[in-house]
């Protein structure tokens, strides 16, 4: 399997020089491009009356895993030949055995028909990678066979040592779209304290009644919801259990995505966009919000309000023209050995623009500290993931526009900072690319250029961490980027 090449280290310094100087106490690695050259291009799966092409050899939207059993082993993912309105081609994963210094492609899985998957699927979208405490890794996607989700499943693997390839993906639920139920934006999370456990979580809505009402009555319900769904498996992926809603209520719980505390309990963040129609004479109905299981998922807490949502649009700042970046969409990581949570988010909190926030918790998820901007609150700042060192550094990774002029072009960086005292304060800023104009990124069908919801960073050894994120690298073309930083 071939081994990618590095950028070209003159392009990467140059791109480094260009940046505003920081304190730099993360030394990072020359940027690796995991994903050129690869497409699936010449599928017409998935074409649309709108669109008959996907962007071909454009890869967004990336996550990245490390085995806890051997650091020297990690996988990512991300999508693969984007398409214009939504989803993509496939999902291509990678696997590194060497700390991230080179990557090897893996054998497709059959998500989609452009991967030898079901007809029925003309597309997928929204990959995840995890291990649990065993070295079990996992891989979840989304089978679509189109944008408007008229038909919507979710659909996971696990990966196979002697074959060396994942295995064949189990459709966990699969739905009929229009007026009836729909799946979106999915995680798995592999559990640290329980070898063989993992849990796959997504955002399932639904009309009343499945959409068997008159259409105006649904469209005005106050019971349309979407419900926060779990599937577990205790055998290292072999099996799943039926999927459950973690709670049923009249409210919208989106980005939903597990993390574990050291004592097994189990914490679901999600952003609460609405509840009932979403017509609230106040904002008490928007925010971000946690559910904690002290059974390995069983059975589940009410909600825990983290804090208000204060998100807004986020936009280029040249022309008002929209940015499609994960913004609400929440990160969690944990402290395993002082057992705090730490969530990220990006929130105006009452300004005109979006920045990435904090809240932390000492308490198991109980009590949420107030947000704490972590970038400036004046500059625009976007994908963010948050990831804890073993040493307890809160390191943070997002990209922002700072380095933005009066000149063509929307030139954006890619940053990590870090914290040495549990989250109060943040300490400089580390470059790990960039600038990159984000305007050239694959359109996203009126609303704005896209790399992705989601970025990966996660801890390696001691306070080494590895970052996995996307770049525009073209006209409607993406890249993923692996980086390495070392303290």
């Amino acid at each position: 399997m071939p081994v990618f090449r590095t950028i070209a280290v003159a392009v990467a310094s140059a791109l480094c020089t260009a940046a505003t100087a920081f304190a730099a106490d993360y030394d990072p690695s020359a940027p690796l491009d995991v994903s050129a050259g690869l497409s699936l291009a010449g599928c017409t799966a998935g074409a649309s009356a709108e669109f008959a092409s996907a962007y071909d050899g454009a890869e967004v939207e990336p996550q990245v895993a490390v085995n806890p059993l051997n650091p020297l082993e990690m996988i990512g993912a991300s999508q693969q030949d984007r398409w214009p309105d939504g989803g993509a081609r496939g999902l291509t994963s990678w696997i590194s055995h060497d700390g991230g210094a080179s990557w090897s492609k893996l054998p497709d899985v059959p998500w989609s028909a452009c991967q030898g998957g079901p007809e029925r699927f003309g597309r997928v979208t929204d990959p995840w990678v995890s291990y649990d405490a065993a070295g079990n890794a996992y891989f979840i996607g989304q089978p679509i066979d189109s944008a408007e989700l008229g038909l919507s499943a979710v659909s996971i693997t696990s990966f196979d040592r002697q074959s060396g390839a994942w295995r064949a993906p189990q459709i966990l639920i699969e739905d009929i779209g229009a007026r009836g139920a729909f799946n979106d934006k999915i995680s798995v999370t592999g559990d640290p304290t329980r070898p063989g456990y993992a849990y796959a979580t997504w955002l399932r809505g639904d009309y009343p009644n499945g959409g068997r009402q008159s259409e105006n009555a649904d469209l005005h319900s106050f019971a349309y919801r979407g419900l926060p769904m779990i599937s577990r498996t205790t055998d290292g992926g072999l099996t799943w259990s039926k999927p459950q809603p973690i709670r049923q209520s009249n409210a919208y719980f989106q980005g939903n995505q597990i993390a574990v505390l050291p004592d097994g309990t189990l914490l679901n963040v999600a952003a609460v966009l609405f509840r009932g129609s979403g017509r609230q004479p106040n904002d008490n109905g928007v925010f971000m919000t946690v559910i904690r299981s002290n059974d390995a998922g069983r059975t589940w807490s009410g909600p825990i309000k983290v804090a208000p949502l204060g998100t807004i649009g986020t936009y280029n700042p040249d022309d008002g023209s929209p940015l499609r970046v994960g913004d609400y969409l929440p990160d969690i990581a944990v402290d395993m050995d002082a057992g705090a949570a730490y969530i990220v988010w990006s929130d105006a909190q009452g300004g005109s623009v979006n920045h990435v926030v904090l809240s932390r918790s000492i308490d198991g998820g109980r009590h949420w500290s107030s947000p704490t901007p972590i970038s400036d609150p004046a500059v625009e700042s976007f994908n963010h993931a948050v990831s804890v060192t073993e040493s307890g550094s809160v390191t943070v990774l997002y990209y922002d526009i700072r380095n933005n002029t009066a000149a063509g072009g929307l030139p954006t960086d890619v940053w990590l900072t870090h914290s040495e005292d549990g989250g109060r304060t943040f300490e400089g800023d580390d470059h790990l690319y960039g600038p990159f104009d984000f305007l050239l990124a694959p359109e996203s069908a009126g609303r704005g250029p896209f790399v992705g919801d989601y970025v990966g960073l996660e801890k390696t050894t001691a306070d080494d961490l590895v970052a996995f994120y996307a770049v525009a690298v073209a006209d409607n073309d993406a890249d993923i980027i692996s980086q390495l930083a070392t303290k």
